[in-house]
């Protein structure tokens, strides 16, 4: 009697084990799905050959491409063009790669290239395009003997100085030394003795605003060659009191400074005559003494 228990024992394992067989049954579905999904697909890019492109279509990607590239050009030529400006701009002001190295002084006698250049101040090194060539000419035409300077540039490091002096048409005593005046009346030169070749004016205060220096001159500018060849000087004590000096102890009063031309004709045309004093204050009417 004791084998049966037993045996119903080992069924109802046997029923537990039946009872786990739908386990096995979801692992066969579970297989049977996998069944379903298939293998993974692994994809993968292949580049088609030439051949793979017709030709028409080749022509029409290169001639976009051509149209692109000419659209471009200009543009990146402008941008090119632009920074290679902007980088020689940038080199040429402010380094000193293009910086004054010499100062060259051209067609000066009265001055000296030093003068010139100190009167110039324009600093060693300092880039060559920032220098103000109107202000460094102003400054050179300060000097007295400066008539005009004119200043440009000479690259890649040089500045040239043209100068023109001024021209002296007359003397005039200043104590025991003398002046020299251009015709504009301006002093530009002293010295210790009268240089050769110029008439000499006695007037008290020589200078271009100084009346009676412009009433000298403009009678120096009305002589006629006879008149100057006997010229000793011209005395000029007042707006009308001027006197020509000649040789032989003679003179020629003149009075004021017009009808300049008029006053040279008549006193050359009396020069002839025995006459100590000639008056041409009034050109019409000239008397002898």
């Amino acid at each position: 009697m004791s084998p049966g228990p037993a045996r119903g024992r080992t069924a109802g394992a046997d029923g537990g084990a039946g009872r786990r067989a739908p386990a096995r049954g979801r692992t066969s579905g579970a297989e049977g799905g996998a069944g379903r999904r298939g293998p993974a697909r692994r994809w993968q890019l292949v580049r088609a050959g030439r051949d793979a492109v017709p030709a028409s279509t080749r022509r029409f990607m290169a001639r976009a491409r051509q149209r692109r590239m000419r659209a471009a050009l200009p543009w990146a030529v402008a941008a090119g063009v632009l920074a290679l400006t902007g980088l020689v701009a940038w080199t040429v002001l402010n380094t000193g790669l293009f910086g004054v190295r010499e100062v060259r002084v051209e067609g000066g006698e009265l001055v000296t290239a030093v003068q010139v250049r100190d009167a110039a101040r324009v600093p060693d090194g300092m880039p060559l395009a920032r220098v103000d060539l109107a202000a460094t000419a102003r400054r050179i035409g300060s000097l007295p003997a400066v008539e005009r300077a004119d200043v440009t540039r000479d690259w890649p490091d040089a500045l040239v100085v043209r100068v023109t002096e001024r021209t002296g048409v007359a003397v005039v005593p200043k104590g025991e030394q003398f002046v020299v005046v251009d015709g504009a009346g301006v002093v530009f030169r002293t010295l210790p003795e009268r240089p050769a070749g110029l008439p000499l004016v006695r007037l008290a205060a020589p200078g271009p605003a100084d009346p009676d220096t412009r009433a000298g001159l403009e009678v120096l500018a009305a002589l006629t060659p006879q008149l100057r060849e006997q010229l000793v000087d011209v005395t000029v004590e007042g707006l009308a009191r001027i006197t020509l000096h000649l040789r032989g102890e003679r003179r020629v009063v003149w009075g004021d400074a017009s009808r300049g031309e008029d006053k040279a004709r008549v006193a050359t045309a009396l020069l002839d005559r025995e006459a100590d004093t000639i008056d041409v204050s009034a050109p019409d009417v000239v008397t002898f003494r």
